[in-house]
């Protein structure tokens, strides 16, 4: 049986994270091929993904209490089977309105066999003998496709048809569901040096407030993310440099998790938990009140990768309080909460305040993140806290 510590088990592990997290590159997208060849209102479009995410958050959130407790191949197989299998049907439905309810239906389904497939991936990740390393490792792969997406999709649609799209998500699931019913790594590889620690299974209180702090983290990067666009367009920048920061963000991306990877030895993880919302929100009041190009493409380029920066940290820090590998099973959870009520939020308050609003938003959320952060290191006993912060 593959070995989550050996090369094999890795990049079976890092093809179920890309496959299991292509809403965080193809969202714009996806959204956009909706309304444009489906007909499809921006409400209708975006409930249609919304209601994805939101099943990824239910199947994760029934999946990771039970985590330590379920055959780990056979329900992550049978999670991306079914994702492939509800977006092939999508592909196959008339383009039209005409086909809302049965592709919302399809949606749903596919995303509870997603969350399902990366909640137990993101699990097993945790239970590696680096989580840290090889969960930055992971998002480098997640980069290499959002720049596959980026620049390849858009053309393919516009040539093949708005179904292309759909069976390329169907592509990418059946190849997790093939590579994980060959080769999926065997589940419970303990860290070394956690035989030595406390032998109990139970998760630390301490840990719900690091849950937060990543919900916080995803919450504002989808509701300031999700209208970058539309930023840029109502300060009547040209759409050739727009999508040139789209571009440009999807190389960006494949540097956070291979520096988070590399630096995890010289910055402690709680720290890096307090810069990255104080960056969050810089980024966010710049971007969305700027009139310059310059300092909009610039913080537009790197708002995602302080996500993906800092929650490898909080990731790894997750992975070691709590052994039982529940807590970072968890993590589509936590992620898809943030990413399917952030645009809903984010629309409201443009309709209401514009959008330069948003970047107060995503003000008060960070000093939310950073409240939880202290809250954490005061609940987390001393004893507990100093091989992790210090």
């Amino acid at each position: 049986m593959t070995q989550s510590r050996s090369v094999g088990g890795k990049v079976v592990l890092s093809i179920g994270h890309v496959a299991g997290m292509i809403d965080m590159v193809a969202l714009p997208l996806w959204i956009g091929n909706l309304m444009q060849y489906y007909g499809f209102s921006p409400v209708q479009a975006g409930l249609t993904v919304t209601l994805f995410l939101f099943s990824v958050v239910i199947a994760s959130t029934i999946v990771a209490p039970i985590f330590d407790r379920i055959p780990h191949r056979l329900c992550v197989t049978a999670g991306f089977l079914t994702g492939a299998l509800a977006f092939l049907a999508v592909s196959r439905m008339p383009v039209d309105a005409s086909s809302l309810p049965v592709i919302v239906a399809l949606h749903v389904l596919a995303g509870l066999g997603t969350g399902a497939a990366l909640s137990i991936t993101h699990g097993n990740i945790g239970r590696t003998e680096n989580p840290h390393r090889l969960f930055g490792t992971v998002n480098v792969a997640l980069g290499v496709l959002g720049v596959f997406f980026f620049a390849v999709l858009p053309k393919l649609v516009e040539h093949a048809g708005a179904p292309a799209m759909f069976l390329v998500f169907a592509g990418i699931m059946g190849l997790a569901c093939l590579s994980t019913a060959l080769f999926f790594p065997s589940a419970g590889i303990v860290q070394p040096r956690m035989k030595a620690e406390q032998p109990t299974q139970s998760t630390p209180r301490a840990v719900w407030f690091l849950i937060g702090v990543v919900i916080c983290l995803t919450f504002n990067q989808a509701m300031v993310f999700s209208f970058l666009e539309r930023i840029g367009a109502a300060r009547g920048f040209e759409t050739d440099k727009i999508n040139v920061v789209l571009i440009a963000l999807g190389f960006v991306n494949l540097l956070p998790g291979a520096l988070a990877a590399l630096l995890q030895k010289r910055l402690s993880p709680l720290a890096v938990g307090f810069c990255g919302p104080v960056l969050q929100a810089v980024l966010a009041l710049t971007m969305s009140n700027s009139p310059i190009f310059a300092p909009y493409a610039v913080t537009a380029s790197v708002y995602v990768s302080i996500v993906i920066f800092t929650h490898t940290f909080l990731f790894g820090l997750l992975a070691r309080l709590d052994k039982s590998g529940r807590a970072v099973s968890a993590t589509p959870a936590m992620m898809m909460i943030g990413s399917c009520t952030g645009p809903a939020v984010g629309g409201a308050i443009v309709s209401g305040f514009g959008y330069g609003a948003l970047g107060l938003a995503a003000t008060l959320v960070a000093i939310l993140a950073l409240s939880l952060l202290v809250a954490f290191k005061v609940r987390l006993p001393a004893a507990d806290a100093a091989p992790y912060t210090a």
